[in-house]
This record gives C-alpha cells, sequence and structure tokens, in this order.
C-alpha cells in the first residue's frame, strides 16, 4: 500500500530508513496500537520499519523547507543577503520547519488510524441496510448461511466483501459461528463487531435468529439518531470556531502588524513573506477543517 508523503516508493524509502532502525525499535514501545492497527489497515510492515519510514521520511522534510526557507529569504533581498536572515526570520523559519517535521512524522505514523476510520465509514454507512437485508431472508425462511450469500451478492460496499469472505471461508470448511468471529476481528467498526458478536452469542444461546436479528436493527437504527442529533449539536460551535480563525483573527491580525509597524518602525519580517505564510496557514486550516467536519459526520447513508 502506498504510505501519503514518503518522497520515494515504499521500498526505496524503506532501504533509507534502515538507518533508523535502532531508534525506531525504541519508539515502538510508545506506539503499542500500531502492530494492530498495521494489520487490519493491510500494510505489511511491522512497527520499528513502520517508524523508521516515518523518521526518514519527517527528516526528509525537515530538509526541504529548510532549503525553500533559506531561498525565500535570499529572494526577498538578494543585494544583501545576511541582512534579510534576521534573529526574528531565523527564529520563524525553524519554527515552521520544526512543525513541518513533526506534523508529518505523525502524519504518517497516523495513517493506518486515518484508513481504519475511513473503513469504519465505509462499513457503518451500509451496516443497517445490510442487516435489514438479512433480517428479511432469515423471516422468509431462508437460512442463515444463504442469507449471508445474498448480502455478499448486494451492493453494500465492504459490508458486503465481509460477508463474501465470511461465505468463503464457511464453503472452506469453517464452522458458521467461527467465521462470523474472524469476520468481527479483522474489522475495526465498533458497531460492526457488537453486531457480530451479538449475533454469535445468540446462536451459540440456540435463540432464534430473526428475533436477535430484529433487536440488532432496531438497537442500530436508534444509535444512529442520536449520532445525527449529535452532530447537528456540533455545528454551531465549529462555525463559530471557523470565523474567528479563518476570517476575524487573520484580518485583525494584519491591520494590528500594519499599525504596529508604522508607529514603531517594527518590521518582523518583509510583508510579502508575512501575506505568504498567512495565506498558507489559511489554507491548511481550511483544509484541515473540512477534514474534521467530514470525520464528524455519522457514517449514515441517506
Amino acid at each position: 500500500m502506498r504510505i501519503p508523503l514518503l518522497p520515494f516508493k515504499t521500498e526505496v524509502a524503506l532501504n533509507f530508513a534502515r538507518k533508523f532502525f535502532g531508534v525506531s525499535k525504541e519508539m515502538a514501545k510508545f506506539f503499542p496500537s500500531l502492530s494492530y492497527e498495521l494489520k487490519q489497515a493491510k500494510i505489511d510492515l511491522n512497527p520499528r520499519e513502520y517508524i523508521a519510514l516515518a523518521l526518514f521520511t519527517s527528516f526528509f522534510y525537515f530538509a526541504l523547507f529548510l532549503f525553500i526557507t533559506i531561498l525565500l529569504g535570499i529572494i526577498s533581498n538578494p543585494a544583501n543577503i545576511l541582512a534579510a536572515f534576521t534573529p526574528a526570520y531565523l527564529a520563524i523559519m525553524l519554527s515552521l520547519d520544526i512543525g513541518v517535521t513533526f506534523f508529518v512524522f505523525y502524519y504518517v505514523i497516523l495513517y493506518p488510524k486515518m484508513i481504519l476510520i475511513r473503513k469504519i465509514r465505509l462499513l457503518e454507512k451500509d451496516l443497517l441496510y445490510a442487516l435489514r437485508h438479512l433480517l428479511i431472508q432469515v423471516r422468509s425462511g431462508v437460512t442463515l448461511f444463504n442469507a449471508m450469500v445474498s448480502v455478499a451478492a448486494g451492493d453494500y460496499g465492504l459490508v458486503s466483501e465481509e460477508f463474501g469472505e465470511a461465505v468463503r471461508e464457511i464453503n472452506a470448511g469453517v464452522s458458521e459461528i467461527e467465521a462470523l468471529e474472524n469476520m468481527s476481528f479483522r474489522n475495526p467498526s465498533l458497531y460492526f463487531r457488537r453486531v457480530i458478536w451479538q449475533l454469535v452469542n445468540g446462536m451459540r444461546a440456540g435463540s432464534d435468529i430473526a428475533v436477535t436479528l430484529r433487536e440488532i436493527v432496531n438497537g442500530l437504527a436508534i444509535d444512529q439518531r442520536i449520532e445525527i442529533r449529535r452532530y447537528g449539536a456540533q455545528l454551531n460551535p465549529m462555525a463559530l470556531m471557523y470565523l474567528m480563525l479563518a476570517v476575524i483573527i487573520p484580518t485583525l491580525g494584519i491591520t494590528f502588524l500594519i499599525i504596529l509597524s508604522s508607529f514603531f518602525g517594527v518590521s518582523f519580517l518583509p510583508f510579502n513573506i508575512l501575506l505568504y505564510f498567512i495565506l498558507a496557514f489559511l489554507v491548511f486550516f481550511q483544509y484541515m477543517f473540512i477534514g474534521m467536519i467530514k470525520m464528524r459526520r455519522p457514517s449514515i447513508e441517506v
């Protein structure tokens, strides 16, 4: 799987990252869940290799952004290069480079978790409809296995794929309960796992599968309605935060810096470079804000 922000292909980057294996082996102790996340995200790397890749990638972008900021300083004052690198500019340059380094490192480290979050959303989006399909099949007298085959053949995205894999395991000789348990273990969605566990417990207890599925469907529908109400309550404070950070603070900040420089003759940075920094911050913030809105949106298909 291609890992974002890697400057080269995974195999090539891993050759460079081997120099970080000693450090990454010790750092793996601080990320105990990384091994489990890599397996669920289907990334064929162990924690030591993956953390070494994150270290190499962050070091690469540190060197790249250091070169870019030095180049900007030279361009801003080509007649007197040394005068361009004021203490304030050097402080901002190093702060920016260190910030980029930490951001890249944690982005790569958190990428498996981001994959799992995306997988959870895709699973939970079609889960309720797939369970209703399963319930209708079982109520009509179809066996649970044939109902699972029907769901696997349906258009339910990742849910159909997971049921298809369970059907293949059953055809290979695995019992229905064991296939369902395997399906719950390899999936990160709490709702999905809880549904499968309830179904497995009902089968072990010998209860009516149709009754068990009906209760599961009703409970999941109630949970989804609660999630929708909670999401609606979060939108107003998030909109206020967007107005503050993306509109009010940048506008007032630029005005304040202009007034301060005109009264006291203080200039922390060339004004054009300052505007580029503010623009970069606004683009980054809006991208992150849109991502936050999408992540908080309930995984419900309407």
